[in-house]
C-alpha cells in the first residue's frame, strides 16, 4: 500500500499552441502623407503592445531602408511589416528558449526538459505543481497520486528535490541521463519501508517489479522528477524517469544503507533512474490524467520511449544523454557562483595560506572523494612556488584481473585573484612519463592560454578547480559548516 496525497479535480485541457485570433488594428496616419498604413499587431505576448525603444529604433532603420527602395507610399507599410513579422520570430524563439512559465499559464503548461514553473507565494497555496499535474499534493519530495481502480496502486510520482541536501545529495548525472535519488526515511525513528508517505516501500516495489517478467513492468508509475530553483516554490522539470540504468548493475539500481544521526541508526535507499529521451514527443496531460483514471488502457498515450520500457523493461530504457560540448571555460565558470561555495574554497585558500604546500594532502583526498578508483597517492617534496607533487595510481577493472595506471598530481593553492598559468601547468605536462595522466589541483583557476594549450594539444590533464571542489566536497557531505572539521581531522 502506497500513501496518496490530496486529490484534485483533473485539470482543463491544455494548450495546443500560443492564441492567434486575438488581434488589434493600428491606423498610423502619420507615417506617411499620401497613405494610411494598416496594420495587424499581437495584443499579447512577450513584448505586448507598445513597441520598446529598440523596436522603434528598428523600425527607423528599416523605414528609411524601404522608403529609399519602394517610395514612401509604400515605405513605411513595408517597414513596419518587416519589423513586426522579425518581432514575431523573436517572441516565438524568445518563449521557447527561456522556458518560463508563470503561475497563470500552469494549468495549459507543457512539460519541457528544463522548463521553469513559477509560483505564486511562497507557501502552499502558491505551490506550481499541483496546478501543472493533475491528481498531485501540494507538499512533499516524494508525491505518489494513486489508481482510482485501485487505491493502493500509484498512478504517477513526483520527485521534488533541492538537490542540496548535504547528507542526502540527490544529484542528475546531465551527460548520461543518470539520476540518482535517496529515500524518504532521512531521519532516525522509524524502519526502512515505515515512513509516513510510504516512499520507500514504494521504492522498494517499483524496482522489485523492473526486475520480474511478465505483466508485473506494467505497474511500474511513470516518474517526473523536479529541481526546486530557490526562488520561492518555483520548480524545474528535468525529465520523465523510468527506474535503473543500462549502465549500473541490477543488483546495484536499489541499495539499502545505514546511516548515524544524533546517536541513532537508521537505514535508507539510495536508487538510480534514467531521465528517458523523449525527442521531441510530448508528454501528455491526457496520459497523466489516463494512467489515474484508465490505467489499463493509458499505454497508448504513453510517449514511445515510455511504451519502449514497459514493453522490454531494462532493455528498453534510453536515456536522454546530453554530452559537454569541450570548450575553454573562462574563469569565472571554473569558480564557484554561491556562497556557500565561495565560502568553502575561501576558507580553504585561508586555511594553508601560510604553509600552501600542506594542502597537497587536502588536495590527494579530494581527488579521491572525486573518483574512489584512485589510490596510493605518495607526496614528493615541494616547490618554491608553493605548489607541491604527489605520485598516485588509478584503478581499472576488476579486482582480480585490474590494472593500475600511475598519475602525477600538482596542487597550487592559489586565491580567487591569482590564476595556474603556462609555466606551472608545463611543467606538469614535462613530468608526465609515457602511460601516465596528469590532475591539476587548484583552489582557483587555469588561465585561458594555459587551458588552452592543455586541450587544444591533447595532453592527458584532469584539472580540478575551484568550483569543482566546493561542488566535490558538498556532494559527500562537506559544506561550510564542516570543512573546519574536516580539514582539521585529516591533517590529524
Amino acid at each position: 500500500m502506497v500513501g496518496c496525497g490530496h486529490m484534485r479535480n483533473p485539470t482543463a485541457n491544455r494548450r495546443e499552441s500560443r492564441p492567434s485570433g486575438s488581434q488589434n488594428r493600428i491606423c498610423f496616419s502619420s507615417l506617411s502623407q499620401s497613405s494610411y498604413a494598416v496594420l495587424l499587431v499581437p495584443s499579447s505576448g512577450t513584448f505586448g503592445q507598445i513597441l520598446s525603444p529598440l523596436q522603434w529604433l528598428h523600425f527607423l532603420y528599416v523605414y528609411i531602408f524601404c522608403v529609399k527602395k519602394w517610395k514612401m507610399e509604400w515605405g513605411a507599410y513595408i517597414a513596419v511589416r518587416l519589423m513586426l513579422i522579425n518581432t514575431n520570430i523573436i517572441e516565438y524563439f524568445w518563449d521557447r528558449n527561456m522556458r518560463v512559465f508563470s503561475y497563470e499559464e500552469l494549468k495549459d503548461a507543457p512539460l519541457l526538459i528544463d522548463a521553469i514553473y513559477k509560483s505564486k507565494a511562497n507557501n502552499y497555496s502558491g505551490e506550481p505543481l499541483p496546478i501543472l499535474l493533475p491528481k498531485t499534493s501540494n507538499e512533499g519530495g516524494f508525491r505518489i497520486s494513486c489508481r482510482k481502480d485501485d487505491a493502493k496502486m500509484p498512478a504517477y510520482i513526483v520527485i521534488s528535490t533541492t538537490m542540496k541536501e548535504l547528507e542526502w545529495p540527490d544529484f542528475l548525472d546531465v551527460e548520461e541521463g543518470v539520476f540518482r535519488y535517496y529515500g524518504d526515511n532521512r531521519k532516525p525513528g522509524k524502519d526502512l519501508h515505515d515512513t509516513p508517505r510510504k516512499g520507500n516501500l514504494l521504492l522498494k516495489n517499483i524496482f522489485q517489479w523492473l526486475h520480474e517478467d511478465g505483466d508485473s513492468r506494467k505497474n511500474i508509475p511513470p516518474i517526473l522528477i523536479f529541481k526546486k530553483t530557490g526562488d520561492g516554490r518555483d520548480v524545474q522539470f528535468l525529465g520523465l524517469a523510468a527506474p535503473g540504468n543500462p549502465s549500473i548493475p541490477p543488483d546495484r539500481d536499489l541499495i539499502s544503507f545505514w546511516r548515524t544521526m544524533e546517536g541513532k541508526r537508521f537505514q535508507n535507499y539510495e536508487a538510480y533512474f534514467s531521465i528517458l529521451d523523449t525527442k521531441n514527443e510530448e508528454i501528455k496531460k491526457e496520459w497523466l490524467v489516463s494512467l489515474y483514471e484508465d490505467h489499463e488502457n493509458s499505454l497508448e498515450l504513453a510517449p514511445k520511449v515510455w511504451q519502449d520500457f514497459i514493453k522490454k523493461g531494462r532493455n528498453g530504457i534510453k536515456p536522454l544523454k546530453a554530452p559537454k560540448i569541450v570548450t575553454i571555460p573562462t574563469k569565472n565558470e571554473q569558480l564557484p557562483h554561491d556562497n556557500e561555495g565561495k565560502g568553502i574554497v575561501k576558507f580553504i585558500h585561508e586555511y594553508y595560506a601560510k604553509e600552501p604546500s600542506k594542502f597537497e594532502k587536502c588536495a590527494t583526498k579530494i581527488v579521491q572523494m572525486m573518483d574512489s578508483n584512485f589510490y596510493r597517492f605518495d607526496v614528493t617534496r615541494p616547490w618554491r612556488d608553493g605548489g607541491r607533487d604527489a605520485i598516485g595510481k588509478y584503478h581499472i577493472g576488476p579486482e582480480e584481473h585490474s590494472l593500475s595506471v600511475d598519475c602525477a598530481l600538482e596542487a597550487k593553492c592559489y586565491g580567487e585573484g591569482n590564476s595556474v598559468g603556462v609555466n606551472e601547468m608545463s611543467r606538469l605536462i614535462s613530468r608526465i612519463k609515457y602511460r601516465q595522466f596528469g590532475i591539476m589541483v587548484t583552489t582557483s583557476s587555469v588561465n585561458s592560454q594555459a587551458y588552452k594549450e592543455v586541450v587544444d594539444d591533447g595532453h592527458p590533464i584532469l584539472i580540478i578547480t575551484g568550483k569543482d571542489i566546493a561542488e566535490i566536497l558538498r556532494k559527500n557531505g562537506i559544506g561550510l559548516n564542516g570543512i573546519k572539521a574536516w580539514l582539521e581531522a585529516m591533517e590529524n
